[in-house]
């Protein structure tokens, strides 16, 4: 199976402190990689490194092969790179002026696409997850979960190779965070190939092929999702599960 992504030996910090160390993934095409771990380990620095959102200070990222960060940026099409590798952000970062339509729009009209077919991949998109009748609609006339789906939607309109997701469901209520969910997993099911950081470990032993277990910076355990959750070998694994569950995680 190809590798979409390849990560080794990933190091990042900020003003001294160290936040990625010595981190080695690979994310294959057409699967699901869920990273996991306590706030501050350093997941969400990880996913924002792949499309260099954050420029890391040393290491190796490939995209499909191809290397944009080898101990320093080699990309030389940054906006290119960023159409391959999508982002859906907790906070979905839709333009408040825009409906939902123009918001899917907009991506694919500044990439070249014409009006006419931006518009008709925007509409079969909002479709897609669900939002057909909402196409009109503005960002403030929608609730979290619908503007979450736009903004897949909109990730999917330059039809990356992969997307990433920082903790999706994070702001939403349980019924938003059930629709969004409930996308992700027909995107699952397409194909899509998907890098998520999630506190939603029952979604995550569900969808995943691949689960990550990222802690002070350094990725400690992964593998399938019925060991590293349901058989861990590292202590610190078990910890971390057993507070989850502590504290009443799903």
């Amino acid at each position: 199976m190809t590798e979409v992504l390849t990560i080794s030996h990933l190091r990042k910090s900020f003003s001294g402190r160290t936040v990625l160390d010595d981190v080695s993934l690979s994310v294959r095409h057409s699967t699901i990689t869920a990273i996991i771990g306590q706030s501050g380990g350093g997941k969400t620095t990880l996913l924002r490194c792949l499309n260099l959102l954050e420029k890391p200070d040393s290491g190796l990222i490939a995209v499909n092969g191809t290397p944009i960060f080898d101990d320093q940026v080699v990309c030389r099409d940054l906006p290119k790179l960023r159409r391959s590798v999508g982002m859906v952000f907790q906070r979905f970062n839709l333009f408040p002026h825009l409906t939902a339509v123009e918001n899917v729009m907009l991506a694919p009209i500044d990439a070249g696409v014409p009006e006419e077919e931006a518009l008709e991949r925007a509409v079969a998109l909002l479709r897609r997850v669900r939002l057909g009748h909402r196409a009109t609609a503005y960002p403030e006339q929608m609730s979290g979960g619908e503007q979450q789906r736009v903004a897949i939607a909109r990730a999917l309109a330059l039809r990356p190779s992969v997307l990433l997701f920082d903790e999706p469901t994070s702001s939403l209520d349980p019924e938003s965070t059930g629709e969004v969910l409930r996308v992700m997993r027909e995107l699952a099911a397409d194909g899509m190939t998907m890098v998520l950081v999630t506190h939603e470990l029952s979604f995550a032993r569900d969808i995943a092929d691949h689960i990550v277990f990222v802690d002070g910076g350094k990725i400690l355990e992964q593998g399938v999702p019925a060991q590293v959750l349901g058989d861990p070998r590292e202590l610190r694994t078990r910890e971390f599960l057993t507070h989850f569950a502590r504290e009443g995680g799903s």
